[in-house]
């Protein structure tokens, strides 16, 4: 599966539609555009609209499902900090092919424990612009695979744009990536 690919849908799937965040039912038969396969996730064109399709429904597009991305119960604070960065670190705009921890959007992430045993991780982060619709797809994003953890009860994900992004913030990857040197 390419950028560019036309594939014919195997089953109806669950896509989020960009950049509204909202999830629909694209039909079974339907034909898809690829336009990117970053992060596990898939975005595609259909009818006109972008949708990204995430990495467990993989096989309505002839790919293999992935299962969603987990940890033990018995894992470490600092196991379960690294899990959030490396699922953050799969997490997409979906018309920028750069991770968005290399890209900069990510100003940090701490995990609170409550007194009722609950654990809370919260996400400051901004967008690449103050009127950047993937915001809440970006966020959304992060939360369901972050959530994957058994010991997380809930993911905050708190945009900020202060300080404001600047293409300094990105990784030298990133930029090499977006060709933006």
């Amino acid at each position: 599966m390419k950028k560019g690919d036309k594939i014919n849908l195997l089953k109806d799937v669950e896509a989020i539609s960009i950049p509204f965040g909202k999830t629909v039912t694209l039909p079974k038969d339907g034909e898809v555009s690829i336009m990117q396969t970053k992060g596990g996730s898939v975005s595609v064109g259909f009818e006109s609209r972008l949708y990204l399709i995430e990495s467990y429904n993989l096989d309505a597009l002839g790919g293999e499902a992935k299962e969603r991305p987990t940890l033990p119960e018995d894992a470490s604070a600092e196991e379960l900090e690294a899990f959030v960065w490396e699922q953050l670190r799969t997490c997409y705009d979906p018309e920028i092919p750069v991770n968005i921890v290399d890209l900069g959007l990510v100003y940090g992430c701490r995990i609170d424990k409550l007194i009722t045993g609950e654990t809370v991780v919260i996400i400051k982060m901004t967008l690449t612009a103050p009127g950047c619709g993937m915001g809440d797809v970006i966020a959304e994003d992060a939360r369901r695979k972050i959530l994957g953890a058994p010991q997380v009860s809930k993911v905050i994900t708190d945009i900020v744009f202060n300080p404001p992004w600047n293409r300094d913030m990105m990784s030298e990857d990133a930029k090499l990536e977006t060709g933006m040197f």
